[in-house]
């Protein structure tokens, strides 16, 4: 548990500092924002990420690749400090042969959301350009061959983001820089 913890502290800052390289839920396509106006931080600005679809350290089901329907799986989080302005979300294969690639970008996400149903765009948000150079959610789609890990982060951030549309992953980070209160991430697999 130590060492998860502690790898994602390293995650947290180097995404913050210097910005490194089915089914379950309802499937109604909205987020869904908590009830209560405000959220407690987590332990050291940690936001927890989980998914009913897969747990972490688990494979991402077919229906939320390319090999499938290709929609975004539900995700969940809590945790996120309530002087949050704006939620940030990336995706990325971690194992990817050229480097990080990047399957979803999103930004500017309301700070009460609390989860995303299959599917779902969050409404409000500003979504990236994403490495197969679309916009929105692109499923898991290794080369054939060993899985492939893949890591869902959301960040909270302290203003809200000021992006161009199409943005990329290194925009993001260098937005984030020195505006992130908190951070977590979900980490599954998957391989072809």
């Amino acid at each position: 548990m130590r060492s998860r913890f502690m790898r994602v502290v390293l995650i947290a800052t180097l995404g913050g500092v210097a910005g490194c390289g089915g089914g379950g839920g309802g499937d109604s396509g909205t987020a869904t924002p908590s009830g209560s106006g405000t959220a407690s931080p987590g332990a050291a600005g940690r936001i927890t990420v989980s998914s009913p679809a897969f747990t972490d350290g688990g494979t991402v089901p077919g229906r939320y690749t390319c090999s499938g329907a290709d929609v975004s799986p539900p995700l969940a989080f809590s945790g996120v400090p309530g002087r949050t302005a704006g939620l940030a979300l990336l995706v990325e294969d971690q194992d990817a042969p050229g480097g990080t690639f990047t399957h979803w970008l999103v930004w500017n996400m309301d700070p009460h959301t609390t989860s995303l149903p299959t599917g779902a765009t969050p409404p409000g948000a500003a979504q990236g350009r994403n490495d197969f150079s679309k916009t929105g959610y692109s499923g898991p789609c290794p080369p054939p061959g060993k899985p492939h890990r893949y890591v869902f982060t959301v960040y909270a951030a302290d203003r809200r983001l000021a992006l161009r549309p199409g943005a990329t992953a290194s925009d993001i980070r260098r937005a984030l820089s020195g505006h992130t209160l908190a951070s977590g991430t979900l980490t599954a697999r998957y391989g072809r």
